[in-house]
């Protein structure tokens, strides 16, 4: 369909969709159920967005959407590109609301985002029948599923939308669902015979890294020194964490707010809007953070503890980087924070529920102590293999630890749960391994005779700490693993046992080591260079000119169309016409104050040349 590439391009000031984007519409606009996830960044919204805006009947989309901020977010983009898109939520004054119902009765708006709870409200039934309903699209359909990270049971009401509307074609839309996840959503929702669409879960413009804690505070102000201008999120496993920090970032100089349920609710979206519209370049943060927000130009997330889970660390670091330029993840890692975590867990009452965070908390840990590719580890956990053998966009890629030959202590740890199996006819946990190897004098060794093993005492030369590290390198090479239970027991897997017999040579990986001071920053893969000088200028009349309207910065444009304004120096609103970003509407509104804002720019100074 040529028109959904001129709308994209007159439109919203893209040249090219990103992948799987035109079949979902086509799929979509042939009158088919679709189920699309596509990971943060992938543009989901566009799946929706611009269906709505070339079908022949001129229908309207109804996007029903769990998130009052984000609702207003995208409404303000649209507005701002020229669309006729709006929203009802509790926000709203009574007279507003009554204004934007009439609008719909009149067929002025091609969108209409809305909460699932108001959709069911019994005199919507006649509304929905009356406004020529081309469209349905749920956004973030992991709602749906209580196997998902965010169950909200109202989300289940939305298939009695199927009865009113037994015509209308219905897409799903999520960022993250594991396979038992999207089954749920198809069923729960009533797709019929949809299409399916799942793209890769990899954002390549995400560099991700993981130091050993030592001194949160001063790691994450080092951090954040390089990065003084650009906006970025301090996740925090606490609220009084996320206090903290942000009174220590503030001492230190930088605009930092905290953000988390404790706070009260005006406070609380006070902060939040302040970042969203660059008064406030730091949120320090619990999990709570980020849901509700669209903000393209975060530039870094830093996590102060380690998640509880992959599926967590993977959704909190993609809200870094969602307008496709370069981002920074740093996650500091501490076997303390694991240990508090497995406390927490212990007090989970429910016994398969307990077994399943223990098992997430396992994968999370092997995740930050692995010398292998990170990018690889996060998409193996989605089920997505990754064909580079180099990433170069994260530590281990970029500079791998250094490795040393750990035939003998790997030896002694394999044959010391050996002997402890031939000797007891059962296992033991790692921290007792460990006691035996290093000789320690405790009850548990004792009573089970196990200071009479052949291995106690045999591994004195390493400390605790250096023999659990040894441990966690032979799990990660699958020469041993743990079972299953609130005590996990250590086995040898047969791998383990082959290279024992075999007495073959293992080569370990050293551990993380701090940095002992902040490196140069390398240029990140996949940055627009352009005239630094002239891109803060453009930064601070965008500013001013979102204030003006009382939105987002981004909302008027993003940091790449910024970038490449500031790269090729456009002087008239005719050189713009290829600007990223920039559709006829933003044009015609804004081309001129920033061709004019170029012009004067060009009057001291001279412009920069670039490679291509």
């Amino acid at each position: 369909m040529p028109e959904l590439l001129d709308t994209l391009r007159l439109t919203f000031g893209y040249d090219q969709f990103r992948p799987l984007q035109r079949e979902i519409m086509e799929a979509h606009l042939a009158g088919q159920d679709t189920f699309a996830l596509l990971p943060t960044g992938g543009g989901k919204s566009l799946c929706f967005q611009l269906p709505a805006l070339v079908r022949a009947d001129r229908g309207l989309t109804v996007v029903v959407s769990p998130l009052i901020a984000l609702m207003k977010d995208q409404v303000d983009q649209l507005q701002a590109a020229g669309v006729a898109a709006t929203y009802l939520n509790s926000s709203l004054s009574s007279a507003e609301a009554r204004s934007r119902m009439a609008g719909l009765h009149r067929g002025e708006f091609r969108l209409l985002y809305v909460a699932p709870e108001r959709l069911m409200l019994p005199e919507w039934q006649q509304n929905l029948t009356g406004w020529n309903v081309a469209a349905l699209a749920i956004d973030e359909a992991h709602c749906v599923s209580e196997w998902g990270h965010d169950f909200r049971p109202e989300f289940r009401q939305i298939a009695q939308l199927r009865d009113i509307l037994p015509e209308v074609p219905m897409m799903a839309l999520t960022a993250t669902a594991t396979e038992r996840v999207r089954a749920d959503i198809i069923k729960h929702l009533r797709l019929r015979d949809p299409a399916v669409f799942v793209a890769s879960f990899n954002r390549p413009n995400l560099t991700y890294k993981v130091q050993p804690k030592d001194g949160p505070a001063k790691q994450i102000s080092e951090f954040v020194k390089q990065r003084r201008h650009e906006s970025g999120i301090v996740y925090c496993a606490t609220r009084a964490t996320a206090e903290r920090m942000a009174e220590a970032l503030v001492k230190r100089g930088f605009n930092a707010l905290p953000y988390h349920a404790g706070l009260p609710a005006e406070v609380r979206s006070e902060n939040q809007e302040l970042f969203v519209r660059d008064e406030v370049n730091i949120i320090c943060a619990t999990i709570a953070f980020g849901m509700g927000i669209n903000k393209p130009n975060v530039r870094w997330v830093v996590h102060h503890d380690l998640p509880k889970n992959i599926e967590s660390y993977y959704q909190e670091t993609g809200r870094a980087g969602r307008d496709g330029l370069p981002a920074d993840c740093l996650l500091l890692f501490s076997a303390g924070d694991a240990a508090k975590q497995s406390h927490f867990i212990d007090d989970i009452t429910d016994e398969h529920e307990r077994n399943v965070a223990r098992s997430q908390l396992r994968q999370m840990l092997h995740y930050a102590e692995s010398a292998g590719c990170r990018r690889t580890e996060l998409l193996a956990y989605f089920g997505e293999g990754y064909a580079e053998t180099n990433c170069a966009s994260c530590d281990n890629c970029i500079e791998p630890r250094d490795t040393y030959d750990g035939t003998i202590p790997a030896q002694k740890f394999l044959s010391c749960i050996y002997r402890v199996a031939q000797a007891s006819r059962f296992g033991a946990g790692v921290n007792h391994l460990v006691e035996i190897l290093t000789g320690a004098d405790t009850d548990k060794i004792r009573r089970w005779g196990h200071n009479r093993l052949s291995t106690y005492g045999i591994g004195q030369e390493l400390s605790r700490p250096q023999w659990l590290g040894v441990f966690r390198e032979l799990m990660r090479l699958g020469f041993v693993q743990q079972t299953e239970g609130r005590y996990p027991t250590v086995e040898m897997t047969e791998a383990g046992r082959e290279v024992l017999r075999l007495r073959s040579p293992i080569t370990l990986t050293k551990p993380m080591a701090v940095p002992k001071a902040a490196r140069v920053r390398i240029p990140r893969k996949g940055a627009i260079e352009c005239d630094e000088i002239l891109f803060a200028r453009l930064r601070a009349l965008r500013k001013q000119l979102a204030d003006e309207r009382g939105v987002p910065a981004y909302v008027i444009f993003g940091d790449a169309t910024l970038r490449q304004m500031a790269r090729e120096y456009p002087e008239s609103v005719a050189e713009m016409h290829d600007i990223f970003g920039m559709g006829e509407k933003k044009r015609e509104q804004f081309g001129e104050e920033f061709a004019a804002e170029i012009s004067d720019h060009l009057k001291d100074n001279a412009k920069m040349a670039f490679n291509d």
